[in-house]
């Protein structure tokens, strides 16, 4: 028997049935269980737009908006195929539903080198995968993956929509469909012209089986700068996020947590603050597997009685299990990790080790990395509002499913019970991927029933009770030959995992065994054509809390792989640019990049001193992360003091074919400010079991007045469109500290960029 029919034999009914379903195409997107809501005289002609009678197009997203501007990318793509008019244009929420699914983030998500693409294997691994996450998948805007998710299905519904409503009218002129066209919102057939909103009821019945996109050759919208829907509203102070939700009778709440890791209430004195001018109710929180801590809250009539009457709880906490727990402990533990060089490799090719082992001359450089809050300039709240037997939840999340669940478990109700109102987010960048302000603020509105209760946290709760980004060492070698070129390099870092962490506490079963790919992403998956390579990391399990952060594992692998490319540049004698060159031959876009932004920098010239005369200094940066290739030049300077400058910041992005030019530009800037603030100042310390930062004060964003030019110059690309949100921060940290190494001659290894005392320019 052949060895195909001997095993196609033994796969049995249930096997040749999982073979036939894992052949067929992933299903459609365009219509759901859940048909979007509309109002009278409102049609869904699928679940991504309705159009009214006024010809309103309304844009059905199920990407959260958080500052990232995806509410209108998604539009501009619906509208480019509707061909409507642009300013009747709206957007709204999509209801929870597997259509919705974000099919990107997992497939892109998976431990493969983009390089790998073409692998028949690795294809098949993404089908599947991409065909399965369309069925048990979750709803979730995070991975820079937005964009890419919906690039093809928000077209598809534009086009099909338009193809019913051509339909529609030629049924009505009793004319050939190939005698009508479509121009901004009108169907246009010989003689005779009706509007979107005449023709949407009949098109319901003329739903065409398939349609064909236009070529980027023909795009009117996709690729110009367009205003963001949004701003208008914002710039009016419409109420627009989760803290703006005020609902009759809406009394509010304030929560005390533990103060310490692991600590829980043992007494509190319920009646003493139950006495507190406007306060409703005092309840006693038991935490749960979201990750929300045990605590007590209090509820009143308006906040700042509630937070005021925290104070006279007079809680007893029990004492921690982690008191012996600080932050030089676990750096030390982490060393020793990351020392230690037997973690999980991710790629792994060429003997890396003995390679490097045997090569004339051997680099060798330590990098670390602390924890960092998200620091979201809304901090958490939810509203919630308890009926009999249902609930309905306000709140701003990038995991609707998620925190639909989390409020479904704090009230027993069964999920399709809850209703979810979703409101923008006054930023996310990973912190609104977590579900435990959503369980809390349920656990707490469950005490008052019939009366919408709004639970805020403060800023010192916002700080003290986050999911962190892990702090992180890597420990790195490389070899050189005699003429300077590198012969491999070996990669060892040490974290703890934080989308496994993220996933157990969500509920994303498929990710929480197996390797946590952001935890070393950023070293194995560069562009870089080394001869040899060994990228691992190891694991370690520590009691504080982290999870997904801005770029997460990129956010500072970047920084430690990209300052060590840097170092064997210089130990090489040669022009970091040219050094990085050499070593992207088969990466023409990696490289052309690279050039753009170093041309763009001036990079071959002496940089102007800085305006009080100052010398400055340039540093090179280039990564490759969420699909995206990013070449950063900074402009550094030091003041007498030691205190860190940077100037100006130029930025070359390939992100594929662009969406919204003004979009991927504000991107990029808000990356290099939130960058820039991580590298320049972000540190969460652990003392005593205890999160030290507080407020602002003591967990410094970049000021107003230290924010550098940022120029942002897109290299024009016809690659699918990729990441956006997140690529433009990795490059920062890297190209400011081998700046300063270019001013200082003193290499920095610890983030955040702190100059030994004395330091000054060189």
């Amino acid at each position: 028997m052949k060895r195909r029919t001997f095993l196609l034999a033994g796969l049995g009914a249930g096997g040749a049935l999982f073979l036939g379903w894992a052949l067929m195409p992933p299903r459609q997107r365009l219509r759901g269980r859940h048909a979007p809501d509309t109002s009278p005289g409102e049609v869904a002609l699928n679940g991504w737009l309705t159009i009214a009678a006024d010809d309103t197009v309304t844009i059905v997203s199920p990407k959260a908006e958080m500052g990232q501007g995806i509410h209108t990318a998604l539009a501009m793509l619906v509208a480019e195929e509707l061909d409507c008019d642009w300013a009747r244009v709206r957007i709204t929420h999509a209801p929870v539903d597997r259509i919705y699914n974000n099919i990107a983030a997992i497939v892109d998500g998976l431990p493969f080198h983009a390089d790998l693409d073409d692998n028949t294997l690795v294809r098949g691994v993404r089908w599947l995968t991409a065909k399965t996450m369309r069925e048990v998948g979750v709803n979730m805007t995070g991975g820079s993956s937005s964009v890419r998710d919906v690039w093809e299905v928000a077209r598809e519904a534009g086009a099909t929509a338009r193809a019913a409503l051509l339909a529609a009218g030629a049924a009505t002129a009793k004319v050939d469909v190939s005698a009508c066209r479509t121009e901004r919102g009108v169907v246009i057939c010989g003689e005779r012209r009706w509007r979107y909103g005449e023709l949407a009821a009949s098109a319901l019945s003329q739903q065409p089986s398939r349609v064909t996109l236009k070529r980027p050759e023909a795009f009117t919208l996709i690729g110009t700068p367009t205003a963001r829907l949004d701003s208008r509203d914002k710039v009016h102070g419409a109420p627009l996020f989760g803290l703006d939700v005020a609902l009759p009778k809406q009394v509010y709440a304030a929560v005390l947590m533990p103060p310490t890791l692991g600590s829980h209430p043992v007494t509190f004195a319920r009646e003493a603050a139950r006495q507190r001018p406007g306060v409703r109710a005092v309840v006693q929180l038991e935490g749960s597997r979201y990750g929300d801590p045990p605590g007590v809250a209090v509820i009143a009539d308006h906040w700042w009685q509630a937070k005021q009457a925290l104070s006279a709880l007079d809680v007893q906490w029990s004492a921690s299990p982690y008191t012996a727990l600080s932050t030089p402990g676990i750096m030390a533990t982490l060393r020793m990790a990351a020392a230690s060089g037997d973690g999980l490799p991710f790629r792994s090719y060429g003997e890396a080790v003995d390679t490097v082992t045997a090569s004339a001359r051997v680099i060798e450089a330590t990098y670390e990395a602390p924890y960092l809050a998200h620091a979201t300039m809304e901090p958490m709240n939810a509203t919630v509002l308890v009926h009999d037997d249902r609930a309905e939840v306000w709140t701003g999340t990038q995991v609707p499913g998620f925190a639909r669940a989390a409020a479904a478990m704090a009230l027993g109700l069964d999920e399709e019970r809850i209703t979810l109102h979703q409101r923008l987010l006054g930023g996310g960048f990973g912190r609104r991927l977590e579900a435990d302000y959503v369980a809390q603020a349920a656990a707490i509105a469950k005490a008052l029933p019939g009366v919408p209760v709004q639970t805020i946290w403060s800023r010192e709760d916002d700080l003290r009770h986050d999911f962190y980004r892990p702090a992180a060492v890597s420990r790195m070698r490389a070899g050189l030959d005699s003429a300077g070129r590198v012969t491999g390099i070996v990669s060892h870092s040490a974290s703890q995992a934080p989308f496994k962490a993220l996933s157990r506490r969500v509920g994303i079963v498929y990710t929480t065994r197996g390797p946590d790919k952001t935890t070393a992403e950023g070293t194995w998956d560069q562009p870089y054509e080394f001869p040899a390579l060994r990228a691992a990391h190891a694991e370690v399990e520590l009691p504080v809390p982290v999870g997904s952060w801005r770029a997460v594992g990129h956010s500072h692998q970047g920084f430690f792989f990209e300052t060590f490319v840097d170092e064997l540049a210089h130990a090489a004698q040669q022009d970091p640019l040219a050094f990085r060159l050499a070593l992207l031959a088969r990466h023409p876009r990696a490289a052309a990049v690279l050039r753009t932004a170093a041309d763009r920098s001036g990079w071959s010239t002496p940089p102007a001193p800085a305006p009080d005369g100052r010398n400055v200094a340039r540093g090179l940066a280039l990564h490759w992360s969420f699909g995206t290739l990013v070449a950063q030049v900074a402009e550094v300077s030091l003041a007498a003091n030691g205190q860190i400058r940077v100037h100006r910041v130029v930025s070359a992005v390939d992100c594929g074919v662009v969406v919204n030019l003004r979009g991927v530009a504000q991107q990029v800037e808000s990356s290099v400010i939130y960058g820039l603030s991580a590298a320049l100042y972000g540190e969460v310390a652990i003392d005593a079991g205890r999160v030290r930062p507080g407020n602002f004060d003591t967990y410094r964003p970049l000021r107003f007045d230290e924010c550098p030019v940022i120029e942002t110059h897109v290299v024009p690309s016809a690659e699918v469109p990729s990441g956006i949100g997140e690529p433009a921060l990795p490059p920062v940290a890297p190209a400011v500290g081998n700046a300063l190494f270019a001013l200082t001659g003193t290499r920095l290894r610890t983030l955040p960029l702190r100059m030994p005392s004395g330091g000054g320019a060189a």
